[in-house]
């Protein structure tokens, strides 16, 4: 049996051995081969051969590269590079840097797809004759039908760059933008200016829509400059509709801070001898401000400080404070009653009704909502049954007040740790925000789709955040539709008109002629 089973395996040794020498000889004749054929297919042959194996081999690295700690793989040179230091001064390469040359790439790629003339529209098959063949068979109604051509309008935007006009032609705005907001009409809007030496100035622009079809912008000449910063602003409603301005600025070393209530005619051209009330209130570290339009509680405006709610009677004086536990970021008034929205760093979102006389504890809260980070901003619906909140997490959530709780959430925005404001066109139903990657984006209001991305026409950074404002009528009733962009030092108009040509072309055009 042994003896047997010795003889058998000798035996496959030596079959085993046969076929090895047979494979590796027939293996050299196909390696011959192979040569031979490659040679008679030419230079070219080979070099689509090798083009092929190298796009294979690079996406096949690329997807199976794994991620080493302290290495960057490329997967166009198809190698890994190690991480240096990010104080190396000799052309470091830090995983911040690449992240931001690949951000910079895709902002680049977005601007070259906004310049082209045709664009994807938002929803698949929209387009303005066939909604306007529905409407006249009367299968959309006038407001669905309103809202979809602001959609397919809003996604056909183009950049223009706008001109502003001064009566000082010499001294040209190289000072970054801040803040804009318009007046609830948009023929003005307030902006804030950093400067270079610390601190900022603000005035207010006009605007006007042309007959032609043009906007333009005029710069008032009674700029206003200041050593505080300015945390937040609101258009005042005190003589007339819109006719001061509400600052909050924070004090600095030995100025304190205050909140100043500021005649709009302060900064006309022609303004008056007597421009209006002035008034300053010693409110220090105020992080929002909001003015109430409901006549019960009548030239009231409210501030948010860290761990208090204070409200005060601008003609009077008089004041009610509300102590909380965290510090308010957001503030807004319904307009129907006198309630007051307030949203907080904790996240907390609640309400104070002005009807009520303020009780010890925290009884005297009305609606409360909670979300996961700061709240950013607040803005309530028309219906005033609805809110939207944005925080810190790149969150907006719209929340019925009725049931307390979060009906819809738009996705796509982005908000680590900055002070972001929503804008919200319930006509159009559009909401815009920009976010902290410097993108704008507009959203869809009531099923929550994501109709646009713009990039920043400058590379994104702390200080080239946009600062937006959108209107169906910019330029006040005569006015043009469209989005207006303030980044850095310069001012973008996005119009609804796909042939909108500025005003210095159109008075050139008419001069020529």
């Amino acid at each position: 049996m042994k003896k047997g089973n010795w003889w058998d395996r000798g035996r496959d040794r030596k079959r085993y051995h046969r076929r090895t020498e047979w494979q590796r000889d027939n293996s050299g004749h196909r390696t011959q081969e192979q040569r031979i054929d490659s040679g008679l297919a030419g230079p070219s042959h080979r070099i689509q051969a090798h083009t092929a194996d190298t796009i294979g081999a690079s996406s096949r690295s690329t997807a199976s590269a794994p991620d080493l700690p302290g290495f960057y793989f490329d997967p166009e040179k198809n190698r890994y590079f190690r991480l240096l230091p990010g104080h190396n001064n000799c052309n470091p390469l830090t995983r911040e840097g690449l992240q931001r040359k690949e951000q910079e790439g895709q902002r680049v790629r977005l601007l070259e797809e906004d310049e082209k003339h045709r664009k994807k529209p938002p929803r698949a098959g929209l387009n303005s004759a066939m909604l306007l063949q529905k409407r006249h068979l009367g299968l959309l109604p006038e407001s669905s039908y309103c809202r979809l051509i602001h959609e397919l309008k809003v996604s056909g935007m183009r950049r223009h760059k706008l001109e502003v006009q001064s009566s000082d032609a010499s001294s040209a705005n190289t000072d970054n933008f801040r803040l804009i907001v318009a007046d609830s009409a948009c023929e003005r809007v307030f902006t804030v200016n950093d400067v270079e030496h610390g601190g900022c100035k603000y005035g207010i622009m006009n605007f006007r829509g042309c007959s032609k079809g043009s906007l333009s912008v005029e710069m008032c000449d009674n700029l206003y400059f200041t050593n505080r910063k300015v945390n937040s602003i609101c258009w005042a409603s005190v003589t007339h509709s819109d006719s001061h301005v509400l600052l909050c600025l924070v004090g600095i070393a030995e100025t304190p801070g205050c909140v100043s209530l500021l005649p709009a005619s302060l900064f006309s051209n022609s303004y008056p001898d007597q421009p209006g009330m002035l008034c300053s209130f010693k409110i220090s570290t105020a992080w929002s401000c909001a003015w109430c339009l409901n006549p019960q509680a009548d030239k009231n405006f409210s501030t948010g400080l860290s761990r208090r709610v204070i409200v005060t009677d601008a003609v009077t004086g008089r004041r009610q404070t509300y102590g909380i536990s965290s510090d308010v970021l957001a503030q807004q008034f319904a307009l129907r009653a006198p309630v007051l929205y307030n949203g907080c760093r904790s996240g907390e979102i609640f309400s104070i009704d002005l009807r009520q006389r303020a009780r010890r504890g925290t009884s005297w809260k009305g609606c409360r909502l909670y979300q996961e980070s700061a709240i950013t901003s607040v803005r309530i619906l028309q219906d005033e049954n609805y809110l939207l909140a944005a925080d810190m997490l790149g969150k907006i959530k719209l929340w019925d007040l009725r049931v307390t709780r979060a009906v819809q959430q738009y996705e796509g925005h982005h908000n680590e740790h900055t002070y972001l404001p929503l804008h919200v066109n319930e006509p159009e139903g559009l909401l815009l925000a920009v976010g902290q990657d410097c993108y704008t984006r507009l959203w869809s209001l009531g099923d929550r789709r994501l109709l646009r991305t713009v990039p920043s026409p400058h590379p994104a950074g702390k200080d080239s955040i946009p600062s937006v404002v959108f209107s169906s009528q910019l330029g006040g009733r005569r006015g043009l539709p469209g989005l207006l962009m303030a980044v850095r030092h310069d001012l973008y108009y996005f119009p609804y008109n796909c042939d909108y040509q500025d005003g210095s072309l159109l008075s050139a055009s008419s001069g020529g002629s």
